[in-house]
């Protein structure tokens, strides 16, 4: 008999997913961890009731959260990841040629060893490619030390309960932006805009203290309910944001990457906010 896992993020609906087969259910020292097999969506990783990341449409967010900066930014050499210890960013930064270093910082060193031996799918061997340093810190402590500059950083967070919660605040955001390389890029995971309104307006609020361009721009994940995805976009480099579809298919072919959600048209379109979410944050649609 199948069991069934109700998500517990929102107070009132619910992502229901059948776990034809629960392969892992533990906790460790940060939050509890169950993984399971479901017929549509392949292994399934949910930490503290909400699910993270599935092998059936991983590809989304990944692509998203990686390409679209890597290609607006065009010079992206050193790349810095905030969480993502399931690998699947990190994987998908290493195709990207061009990049010389990825860090990798991860608070739970369980969730890393748990993702090689059971997401192979998704991470693949991104771990051990050379140009990966992993370090096991707390995110924010380690921009708030951090001397190494990058190009981009990747907050690739759970949502703002429990271990992820402190990369969504002023301290954060401010941290990262002496992290960054002059002209870099921050893009952050700000959930689901129709049920995380606030989520995301307080992040382009500091955002927009620090730097000379923040916004946000979309994309549709099956399994994060409740309408499109919003990712947090800051820049100190106004012309980023709005880089040329010939430059973004140039630059798209010479990466000789192969995307299944990702594509230079997809990428413009991803910043034509609907109506609901330029009001929620200020500005015109």
């Amino acid at each position: 008999m199948s069991d069934w896992f109700d998500e517990t993020l929102h107070e009132d609906m619910a992502l229901r997913l059948k776990a034809d087969r629960v392969l892992y259910d533990s906790k460790t020292a940060h939050q509890r961890m169950v993984l399971f097999q479901n017929a549509l969506f392949g292994r399934v990783l949910m930490l503290d009731g909400v699910v993270q990341t599935t092998e059936g449409d991983e590809f989304i967010y990944h692509e998203m959260l990686t390409h679209v900066p890597i290609l607006a930014h065009g010079r992206v050499r050193r790349v810095l990841i905030i969480g993502g210890g399931d690998g699947g960013m990190l994987e998908e930064v290493l195709k990207h040629a061009a990049v010389e270093s990825v860090t990798l910082v991860e608070i739970d060193p369980q969730v890393i060893a748990f993702s090689k031996q059971y997401l192979g799918k998704i991470c693949g061997k991104a771990f051990d490619d050379e140009r990966t340093r992993v370090v096991i810190a707390d995110g924010v402590d380690y921009v708030a030390a951090c001397e190494d500059r990058y190009d981009l950083i990747i907050t690739d967070s759970t949502d703002p309960i429990g271990p992820g919660e402190v990369l969504f605040t002023k301290r954060y955001y401010t941290a990262c932006k002496s992290c960054l390389a002059p002209g870099g890029v921050l893009v952050t995971q700000n959930g689901v805009p129709f049920l995380q309104g606030e989520e995301l307006r307080g992040t382009l609020r500091i955002l927009r203290q620090n730097f000379a361009d923040a916004s946000c721009y979309l994309a549709t994940v099956p399994t994060y309910a409740g309408g499109p995805m919003a990712f947090g976009w800051a820049s100190d480099d106004t012309a980023l944001r709005r880089t040329p579809l010939d430059v973004l298919e140039t630059r798209h072919a010479a990466a000789e990457i192969a995307t299944r959600y990702y594509n230079p048209r997809v990428h413009q379109g991803a910043f034509a906010l609907p109506g609901y979410i330029a009001e929620l944050i200020g500005i015109s649609a």
